[in-house]
């Protein structure tokens, strides 16, 4: 049977004295957490436990004893052999080290030792010397060393992650992740350092001073009055948002559709999660606050950026200038399509009737669009003027503005898609309903099929008169769906660029994916060994080292839950709505969280 110890790199040259720790239950391992030097009352040590014991909820018990010989310890070993009977336990580690030698050795002493002693005692008379050593090598377990460093150990979090109340029928946790959670909860037992006046000294890895910042300290009580400032904040913004007028149907339609409302929405969430004065209640909450901060702190700074670039040097007069140029660019460019459209487009010969009036049609409504423009250019600087200051609240919301900017002055195109969109459709599903109407077939709207029926001979008529008019008109219409679809696609994706980019700012996980680049081992995936030494005469010694967490899996653990952007259709549908001519709303948001 083999003995597994996890003994921490940072005692392998502490002073002799005893080992505290624990044992893992369910598999023959023992976590060796600290080395209490000599001299010590065993009345302290064990009142020492105990406390320790009550402020991490670890079972610690005294392992065993360690023995560095120096000049003047030379009965140092037998006197910590026998603390064995002060501090009974199952079994007791005798761990020992030369100075000259790297590995230790290790003696396992059971609880019934002097029983195995006289029994082996009485055989000696009557078996050979030959048969009480193979007997001794059967009995002697052995024994494995796994060092590890006991501060990268203490501040990883080992993956997956185990969140909740554990259930009693499921499997009990595994023996490498007992050990990294009792590494962890015995963060008290740390704080002896060798500056304490109290009675006893202790070697581990925080024993030659705390490890602290003063900073860090002074924002820990910085942010309690802050939090509660947030936190009034909130409350009154949250009671402003919930008045009846802001829920009449007008302006909830619009919030709902607004990118500036939305990302509002999230911040205030957002905000709301991180004044919460509650600490952390595990590892995946305390990663979500520190990730939300660090992706807030990134916006802000991102957005003063830019509002520092916009009021330097006129930049926002230069911008209003130009736009209402660009609008009357787009104008032309449109007229000139539609007038290409209204005569033979690419050799293809249209329906004049219906081709004259959807011109003429269309091009109304870009004569109304150009008024428009025209009408509001005298307050465009004040618009972009005061919409610049939206950048201070981050550089998400400067993108949701100009979201919504795009929207609005793009509206002419997206009306000319949905005209289009609905006279294609329309003709489609006429055009389907009249050729089933030629097979003798009909939709059974109830049962959600395709039934058979029969018609008379006046149906049958105006239903081929009806055929033959609508495929005729069909490559006509089909035309101007098509170009009005395309420029409308042009708008969606410029838009789906900056909701992407608002959604990445809000759900990337930066400080996760920091600790990942700059300290690999607080995120771990699982560990490897290496052989570090195996001298003679001694047990086998492995070196702990830990795997760090994928990249990919960083960002799909940690990944802020946002509200989509985009419903979550597939290539193959969205290629089907627009051949059938159904809208397609990217603006559209779920009311549900997804990752």
């Amino acid at each position: 049977m083999v003995l597994k110890i996890f003994f921490p790199q940072c005692c392998n040259r502490a002073d002799s004295g005893l080992l505290v720790g624990r044992w893992i239950a369910g598999h023959n391992s023992a976590v060796v957490l600290a080395v209490i030097h000599y001299p010590f009352i065993p009345g302290q040590v064990k009142q020492y436990l105990q406390q320790m014991q009550a402020k991490s909820k670890v079972e610690l018990s005294v392992l065993g004893s360690w023995s560095l010989p120096k000049e003047g310890q030379e009965g140092m070993e037998s006197f910590l052999r026998d603390l064995s009977t002060i501090f009974p336990q199952g079994r007791w580690l005798q761990i020992s080290r030369q100075m000259d030698k790297t590995g230790f050795t290790c003696e396992v002493l059971n609880r019934d030792q002097n029983a195995r002693a006289a029994q082996r005692g009485a055989k000696k008379n009557d078996e050979d010397g030959k048969g009480e050593k193979k007997e001794e090598e059967e009995e002697k377990e052995k024994v494995i060393f796994i060092h590890y460093e006991q501060r990268k150990v203490m501040l990883s979090q080992l993956h997956p992650i185990e969140n909740g109340v554990p259930d009693p029928k499921a499997d009990a946790p595994s023996e490498l992740r007992q050990m990294f959670q009792t590494v962890a909860h015995s963060e008290p037992l740390y704080f002896l350092d060798k500056y304490d006046d109290g009675p006893l000294k202790s070697t581990h890895w925080q024993s030659e001073g705390r490890e602290g910042s003063i900073i860090v300290e002074l924002l820990k009580q910085a942010s309690v009055p802050l939090c509660l400032l947030i936190s009034c904040l909130l409350s009154m913004w949250t009671r402003i948002c919930n008045l009846w007028i802001f829920n009449l149907y007008p302006l909830r339609f619009l919030s709902s559709k607004l990118s500036t409302c939305v990302q509002l929405s999230c911040r205030t969430e957002h905000m709301r999660v991180l004044s919460s004065p509650k600490p952390a209640a595990g590892h995946t909450h305390f990663m979500r606050k520190a990730n939300i901060l660090v992706s807030v702190l990134l916006d802000v700074a991102l957005g003063m950026l830019l509002m520092s670039w916009l009021y330097r040097e006129n930049h926002i007069s230069t911008l209003a200038n130009a736009l209402v140029p660009v609008a009357d660019h787009v104008a032309k460019e449109l007229e000139k399509l539609l007038q290409w459209l209204m005569g033979a487009p690419a050799g293809l010969k249209m329906n004049r009737a219906l081709d004259q009036v959807l011109g003429r049609f269309f091009l109304y409504h870009i004569h109304l669009w150009i008024s428009y423009i025209h009408l509001m250019s005298p307050f465009i600087e004040g618009i972009l003027w005061y919409g610049g200051l939206s950048a201070c609240l981050g550089l998400t919301f400067a993108l949701s503005l100009l979201s919504d900017m795009v929207a609005l002055l793009t509206f002419h195109i997206y009306c000319f898609y949905v005209y289009g969109a609905r006279l294609y459709c329309m003709k489609i599903y006429g055009l389907s309903s009249l050729w089933r109407l030629f097979r003798g077939k009909k939709w059974n709207v109830l049962r959600q099929r395709v039934d058979s029926c029969s018609y008379d001979l006046d149906q049958l008529f105006i239903g081929t008169l009806l055929f033959t008019i609508l495929l005729f008109l069909m490559p006509t219409t089909a035309l101007y769906y098509l170009v009005f679809t395309l420029l409308r696609l042009v708008v969606v994706l410029f838009q789906g660029v900056i909701h992407l980019s608002i959604d990445f700012i809000n759900s990337f996980p930066l400080f996760a994916m920091s600790l990942r680049v700059c300290q690999s081992y607080r995120l771990a995936e699982g560990v490897k060994f290496r052989v570090l030494c195996e001298e003679p005469g001694t047990a086998l010694h492995l070196l702990m080292e830990i795997n760090p967490l994928k990249c990919s899996t960083v960002v799909q653990t940690y990944r802020t839950l946002t509200y989509s952007c985009y419903p979550k259709d597939s290539w193959a549908t969205l290629v089907k709505k627009l051949f059938v001519g159904e809208l397609i709303y990217p603006w559209r948001r779920k009311t549900t969280k997804t990752e």
